[in-house]
């Protein structure tokens, strides 16, 4: 492996035996293997057990870590503290990225080979990814994020960068704070709708395990509370109504976050960090996202 070229995956994972066969074989037919693969069995009860293991007996750099069954399906903060059970299992600065990679995803061959090699030359860059799609009647179809972050199924990082900003929050919306903390320090974090860097994700963002609603009000939820406000998150709701499920998914994340603020449940514990957020989202609002974004690289802030 080229110097510069170590990267670290980390899968936190429970009860995937549907997905995960698919993300395995297409990581192990990367054009630029990971150096180590940490997959991070968060109490699986179905055959992922079994999976993991056939894999790891024949993939030296697969290692499996192993968590107790905590009885349920755990997302957000569950998911995190996965994440960081496999972390605390190697020494993150032996490798030069790492990535935080869902296991219902199917990877293009050369996908980490172009984010390391987009890293390489622009040193700005904290975080990046590719974009998601799904299939839809035999089509596939754009999950239409933004490019003002990497995606939250495949975080890719750049170590030093990811300790710099302090890591993933152990709460719903973590994978929305981290962008704007990497913002917040004047470094990148973006994702390209490429070709070669389209990967389809088996399971739609902001489903659930419960359904698709209870994903979306979860992630409404998770704007109220990373900080966002409720006249950027309304905007955002209708320009996405023409997105399945039509309408009601919409309205179902507005509601997460209005039960959360009708509840006056806590909020991400840091007033400088959520000014920022609420600058910059009122800015995209004005003068839309990118050049927001672009005005956070040269002062580490909107203007």
């Amino acid at each position: 492996m080229a110097p510069g070229q170590r990267y670290l995956l980390i899968s936190p994972c429970r009860n995937e035996a549907s997905f995960m066969r698919e993300t395995l074989d297409t990581v192990i037919a990367q054009s630029i293997r990971p150096a180590r693969w940490v997959i991070v069995d968060d109490g699986s009860t179905d055959e992922t057990p079994a999976i993991l293991a056939d894999y790891a007996r024949r993939h030296d750099w697969i290692q499996i870590v192993t968590r107790s069954d905590r009885g349920h399906r755990a997302v957000g903060p569950g998911v995190v503290d996965a994440f960081y059970s496999g972390y605390d299992a190697v020494e993150p600065t032996d490798y030069d990225f790492l990535c935080k990679l869902d296991l219902d995803l199917r990877l293009p061959a050369r996908y980490f080979e172009i984010l390391m090699a987009r890293m390489t030359a622009d040193p700005q860059i904290a975080t990046c990814s590719g974009k998601a799609y799904v299939e839809q009647e035999g089509e596939l179809v754009n999950e239409r994020h933004g490019d003002e972050n990497s995606l939250g199924m495949t975080k890719f990082y750049r170590v030093s960068c990811f300790q710099g900003i302090g890591g993933f929050v152990r709460e719903v919306g973590w994978d929305g704070i981290d962008g704007h903390k990497c913002r917040m320090n004047g470094w990148i974090a973006i994702s390209w709708d490429e070709p070669d860097l389209r990967f389809v994700h088996l399971r739609p963002m902001g489903a659930s395990h419960k359904g698709i609603y209870t994903g979306r009000v979860r992630q409404g939820f998770g704007q109220y509370y990373m900080g966002t406000g409720f006249f950027y998150l309304a905007a955002s709701a209708v320009s996405r109504f023409n997105q399945k499920p039509y309408v009601l998914g919409q309205l179902a994340v507005l509601w997460g976050w209005l039960w959360g603020a009708a509840r006056a449940k806590p909020r991400y514990d840091d007033p400088e960090f959520r000014r920022f957020l609420r600058r910059y989202q009122m800015r995209s609002l004005v003068v839309g996202k990118r050049r927001a974004t672009e005005e956070c690289l040269r002062s580490g802030r909107p203007a």
